[in-house]
Parts: structure tokens; C-alpha cells; sequence
């Protein structure tokens, strides 16, 4: 492994209003900062209008094109917009002009306000606003800095705003004058890896901030500073967040080998929730359409694990096939028990790689996890810790094996686990009931014997470098080297060397048992 960095990637950001989020806020806006007497559509769609407009003013005077796109799919992001823009935006790039490379005009699904109109017993007349899903018009703005943003058309106005931070991160080595080479989305070798990491570290929400203030008062946009003084103005928030690892190697061969190897043994051990292989070329060499997974790996194929906890998952894959790279890809911040506002990124950022360090802790141990002889022994015996005796964990008893296979579930590196996830687990393993007074006993006993520790202020436990050793070691020896050798004399599969062997093994004990009169009496 010759780099080893740890980065912000992409992030996903939604700008919203935070007083123009249910019908009452409307009813104000309309009467109070606008001094209408009624809170009606008719007051509304001007200003939609008036930033329409505008959007084409800019895109004259500054010579942008704008692309019109066919109306996409009900997903919220199509890569093929990208495609469209990327000659407009690597033209920009190489000129060193930076502003509004591109405007793509599209048809997205948003979740926007509707009136219904309402007529009292008398002549009044009001309107009910409520929040739909409806098709509107947007205008994507791809801005060379080199990131860029979205806004809606239709009120109150949502924006959306992509980030790169493995982008940004460059640009700031490139200022400090560091030599580096890049990989797709990242670095693949740096001459001063410390102080390229220590600029990862510095990525913040005042950078994030930074962006969209500077580029909110360039583009056109339905609020202005008449609207910010009142309070009606867009907050970021987090939408997704990608926190990555990247390990480079030095030979592709070695990360080939490394992760085959570890989607091998995450198969029976990690238990992920997909692994996949997906290759981008057809048989004569051309781009398909689209992608087709396969179990077979080989040269050219893009294979990746991915586990999901809630709204969010892991993801782990090769990168140009020479650099590892593991991402938690965060959905919801509240998966992490954090909020979304953008100020809490920093604390997002730091839980999310502290899940990335778990995953690599569990699957350190997966590659070697031989446990020493005297913790092997300890936890086979009773034990007495912080004044209170627990029970042995022995290997081989059926709920010792499935509690140890529940346990290295890669799933419990994002979260830890409860009583109530961690005893699903158990149960399903043991294939029979299993109730929340025995989960409680084996907690208490994983506990106690040092196995599992408890987060503070909370139910949640996580394991110990001693616990995932041994959960992984029980695991292996039981599924991977005693049930195999156990089975072997009598399944074909087997190698007939091993097969051979057990034959001969079976015959001079059961010798020996006869021998020492140990048979059956007649």
C-alpha cells in the first residue's frame, strides 16, 4: 500500500426555506412581507415567471447555452445530463473561465406547493395550501469552480446543490504547490501525503457555505436580498453525504488479489447485502447500454460489496482497478443520530469515518483472526468482572456459535447493535426461539468477558478488537475448517488426498478404540 487517504467525496445538498414550509407560512409570506390582502396562486406565479425570465436574460449576456432535455424518469438525478455538459464544462476548464459553463432546462419531479381554492357561507374566498409531487420546470447551473447546483421554478423555490470534495481538495494541493497524480475522483500518489490529508481534514461547512453564497449572488434566483432581510432565504442541508477511504497499492495485481480475496471471505462471515460484479463492455469491445451482473470476476470487471444500515449504506469497491476504496454513503444524517443542517457536516464527517475504520478493523481480523490461547481459555471458563460473575462462552455450544456468527455481521461497523437487531440475527442462526431475557443474559456475558462494550447514554453496543477476533475466529474454525474436514471422507467434492487421509485417521482410532475396550458391550 503506497497512499492511504481519507476524504469528503461527493455531497448532495437540498437549500430550502425554512419559513415557507407548510400553508400558514405561505398565508404570511403573501400577506405580510408581499402586503396582499389574500394568499393566492395568482400572487405567485409572477415571480416564477420574472425568474424565467431572467435565467434567459443571463444566458444571453453571458453567452451560455441552455439544453433542453427530454423529460427523464421519476429518479431524482440522471447521469446523462452530465454527458451533455461535460464538452461546455472541460472547455471552461481549459480557458480558465470560470462562472456558468452550461444551463440544462429539464422537467424534474419536486415536492412543491398547491392551492385549492375555498368559499365560505358568505362571499369569502380563500385558498388551502398543501405540498404535492409534481412535474415543474428546473434549471441546472453547472458552474466551473468546479462544482454545481440546481434551482427550481416553481414556489417556494427548492435548490439543490452538488459538491465534489475530492474536486476541491485538488485544487487547494494544486495551490499549495503540491506534486500529485490524480485517480478518477481522487489521488492515486502524492509527494507529501501529510499535508494532502491535512487539506482533506480542512474540508468544512464554511467551505459549503462559501459555494453557494458566492454563486447564489452570481446566477438568477426568485429570492434577493429584499427576501433575505425578511427571512425568507434558502438554509443547506444534508441530502447525502459520500465520507471515503482510499487505500492505493502499488501493483494492480496486489489489489485485485486483496479484494477478491475479501469479498470471498465477506460472503459467509460479513454477510453483506449485495455483492456484485458489473461489466461496462460487451464481448467486441463496445460500451453497452446497460450494465449486467455476474458471479464471475476477471480482468475488466468492476466488483463491489455493499452493506446498508436504514437509509444509508457502506459501499466498497476497486478504483481503476489499483486502489481500494470503501465509502459510507450517508442518507440520512439521523441514521447516525445527527441532524441534517449543514453545520453539523463536521460531526458527520467524523462518525462516518469512524464507521469506515470499523469495517476495516472487522475485516483486518477476517484476514488473520487466530486468537491467543489465553483469552481462548478465559472465555471458556466463568468469569468475575466489576464484581459480577457471568457465564463461559464455549466454543461449539450452538448459541455461543450463532451469537458469534451475529456478531460479524459487517452491518454492526455503522451502528453498533441492539438487543432487539442483534437478537433477529441470533435467532435466525439458531433456527429456533430465542427470547429478549436470553439476549439480555448474552449481553451481559459478551459484557463481562470484554467482548462488546456499551455506547454511552445509549443501548447500543459495539464490539471490541478482542470481540470481532473472536467472533470471527469461532465462525471460521466451526464453518471453515471443522465442518469441512468432518464431512470430508464421505463428500465427493473433497480432494482425495484429504479424503484419503481422514480414512486412515478414522480407521487407527476407532483401532485404538478397540483396543483400550471401549467399544459397545454386548
Amino acid at each position: 500500500m503506497t497512499l492511504d487517504l481519507e476524504c469528503v467525496d461527493r455531497l448532495y445538498l437540498n437549500a430550502y426555506v425554512p419559513n415557507l414550509q407548510v400553508g400558514g407560512q405561505v398565508e404570511r409570506f403573501c400577506k405580510d412581507h408581499l402586503g396582499l390582502p389574500i394568499a393566492s396562486p395568482a400572487i405567485i406565479h409572477p415571480i416564477g415567471n420574472r425568474f424565467r425570465r431572467e435565467v434567459d436574460a443571463f444566458a444571453k449576456a453571458h453567452g451560455v447555452p441552455i439544453l433542453h432535455l427530454k423529460k427523464p424518469d421519476r429518479s431524482r438525478w440522471d447521469d446523462r445530463k452530465v454527458d451533455h455538459v461535460r464538452p461546455y464544462f472541460e472547455r471552461a476548464e481549459k480557458a480558465r473561465r470560470y462562472g456558468v459553463a452550461a444551463i440544462v432546462a429539464a422537467q424534474e419531479f419536486q415536492w412543491v406547493f398547491s392551492a385549492t381554492k375555498k368559499t365560505g357561507s358568505g362571499s369569502g374566498v380563500w385558498f388551502d395550501w398543501h405540498k404535492e409531487e409534481r412535474r415543474v420546470g428546473t434549471f441546472y447551473f453547472y458552474i466551473c469552480d468546479p462544482d454545481f447546483g440546481l434551482g427550481s421554478t416553481y414556489f417556494p423555490y427548492p435548490a439543490k446543490v452538488w459538491l465534489n470534495g475530492h474536486e476541491w481538495a485538488k485544487r487547494q494541493a494544486r495551490r499549495a504547490r503540491l506534486s500529485f497524480t490524480e485517480l478518477a475522483n481522487g489521488f492515486a500518489s502524492c509527494s507529501k501525503p501529510d499535508r494532502v490529508q491535512a487539506i482533506c481534514d480542512a474540508f468544512g461547512p464554511q467551505d459549503v457555505q462559501g459555494f453557494f453564497d458566492r454563486w447564489i449572488g452570481v446566477v438568477p434566483a426568485p429570492f434577493g436580498e429584499t427576501e433575505r432581510r425578511a427571512g425568507y432565504f434558502w438554509e443547506l442541508s444534508m441530502r447525502q453525504v459520500e465520507v471515503s477511504r482510499t487505500l492505493v497499492f502499488d501493483d494492480p495485481r496486489r489489489a485485485r488479489s486483496f479484494f477478491e480475496a475479501l469479498v470471498q471471505d465477506n460472503v459467509g462471515v460479513g454477510r453483506p447485502h449485495k455483492v456484485h460484479a458489473v461489466f461496462g463492455r460487451d464481448r467486441r469491445g463496445r460500451t453497452t447500454a446497460m450494465p449486467f451482473s455476474t458471479r464471475i470476476f476477471s480482468p475488466g470487471t468492476e466488483v463491489s460489496i455493499d452493506v446498508h444500515y436504514k437509509h444509508s449504506k457502506v459501499k466498497q469497491y476497486l478504483k481503476e482497478g489499483r486502489a481500494y476504496r470503501i465509502e459510507t454513503v450517508v442518507n440520512k444524517p439521523a441514521d447516525l443520530r445527527l441532524l441534517s443542517r449543514i453545520c453539523h457536516l463536521g460531526e458527520l464527517v467524523e462518525k462516518a469515518r469512524e464507521v469506515n475504520r470499523r469495517v476495516l478493523m472487522i475485516e483486518r481480523a477476517g484476514q488473520g483472526c487466530a486468537i491467543g490461547s489465553a483469552l481462548f481459555e478465559r472465555i471458556h471458563q466463568p468469569y468475575k468482572r466489576e464484581g459480577q460473575r457471568t457465564g463461559a462462552l464455549r466454543f461449539g455450544d450452538p448459541r455461543a456459535m450463532a451469537l458469534a456468527g451475529a456478531l460479524c455481521c459487517v452491518v454492526h461497523a455503522v451502528g453498533g447493535f441492539t438487543n432487539k437487531s442483534l437478537r433477529g440475527l441470533v435467532a435466525g442462526l439458531l433456527g429456533s426461539d430465542y427470547s429478549v431475557h436470553q439476549m439480555t443474559y448474552d449481553l451481559r456475558r459478551l459484557r463481562l468477558h470484554g467482548l462488546i462494550t456499551r455506547v454511552e447514554h445509549t443501548n447500543t453496543y459495539v464490539l471490541t478488537a478482542k470481540g470481532i477476533r473472536t467472533a470471527v475466529f469461532f465462525t471460521k474454525v466451526h464453518d471453515r475448517v471443522l465442518r469441512p474436514l468432518i464431512s470430508a471422507a464421505h463428500v465427493p467434492p473433497a480432494p482425495p488426498e484429504l479424503r484419503r487421509a481422514l480414512v486412515t485417521i478414522e480407521r487407527v482410532v476407532a483401532d485404538y478404540v478397540v483396543n483400550a475396550r471401549l467399544g459397545l458391550a454386548a
